[in-house]
């Protein structure tokens, strides 16, 4: 199985789910944990539990939670290359999740701000022919890691390795404009969206139309579409190929489960399986992610060795 890089955003998720609706203004039950997140670092803990050689490279504070995320990734089996920033703290993402189940993130990227190319060439000997790259997008959206972000698209593409992108999120993906996000991940194989995002960078409000206008950057595109599934597509086919999402009773927390998607799609795509058994895959590890709190995987072993 490929080795694969991932690069970008490491987070403590505070998350609050509400036990009804929110009162403005006053108090709402909730219960509110805390747990290891990151769209980047999300990917490479659900990669390493499907049995994927994975290294993550990020950047942490030198707080007690930047420890406690490094040491839950060294326990999923991820190679952590993890810089400490000894002036900012970890990153911490506050979801609210309300009683039916949506959710609102407000995120401080703490040290992920401050990723620099530095931190990707002390890491260079894991940019190889026959590795993959997948960079999140969120260390793109962040002024402060787009140069890291850029650093290590250059190593991957000098180095002839495979490269997959994703788009991070719609809101700070529409803030920063689509042509900018585009021009930065040419040479990118893959990209993987949501249908917002597709959506923020074509224009398009069908993820179906989205995905073969994004052709035009990429040679694959995969868009979710939560509930209606997944879709591949490539140029040259009339349409795309879609998957189902998988049927689940009740959705205890969807945090994470995009990524999850992601890591369960990688390892067969790089294997080179068909794109439907590829996308059922990354199905499934996302109806796993959405039945438990957090966005990591659940392992007893890794339950907050340190209390935040």
């Amino acid at each position: 199985m490929t080795r694969v890089v991932v690069v970008g955003d490491l987070m403590t998720d505070t998350v609050a789910r509400a036990a009804f609706p929110l009162a403005k203004g006053s108090d709402t039950p909730a219960a509110v944990t805390s747990h290891g997140g990151g769209s980047g670092a999300n990917v490479a803990s659900w990669l390493a539990l499907e049995g994927v050689e994975v290294a993550f490279v990020g950047r942490r504070g030198s707080d007690i939670a930047g420890r406690n995320r490094d040491m839950e990734l060294m326990g999923y089996g991820v190679d952590a290359r993890l810089v400490m920033d000894q002036e900012r703290p970890t990153g911490t993402c506050v979801v609210l999740i309300t009683h039916k189940g949506d959710r609102t993130m407000l995120s401080d990227p703490g040290a992920n701000g401050a990723l620099l190319p530095e931190d990707i060439e002390r890491c260079k000997d894991l940019f190889n022919q026959g590795t993959h790259l997948h960079l999140s997008g969120y260390s793109l959206i962040n002024e402060g890691s787009r140069k890291a972000a850029k650093h290590a698209l250059d190593l991957a593409r000098q180095a002839q390795m495979s490269i997959s992108v994703d788009g991070g999120s719609s809101s700070p993906l529409k803030r920063m404009g689509a042509e900018p996000f585009l021009e930065w991940t040419q040479g990118a194989r893959l990209l993987v969206v949501n249908a917002d995002e597709a959506e923020v960078l074509t224009g398009r409000d069908t993820p179906a139309s989205a995905a073969k206008v994004l052709t035009a950057w990429y040679p694959q595109v995969v868009i979710k579409s939560g509930a209606d599934g997944a879709l591949w597509y490539t140029n040259g086919r009339p349409e795309p190929i879609t998957a189902a999402a998988e049927p689940i009773d009740k959705i205890i927390d969807g945090t994470g489960a995009g990524d999850a998607f992601v890591a369960g799609f990688l390892p067969a795509w790089l294997e080179g399986k068909p794109p439907a058994e590829a996308l059922t895959a990354g199905n499934r590890l996302a109806v796993q992610a959405m039945q438990h709190l957090g966005a990591r995987p659940s392992l007893d072993v890794l339950d907050n060795p340190i209390k935040n």
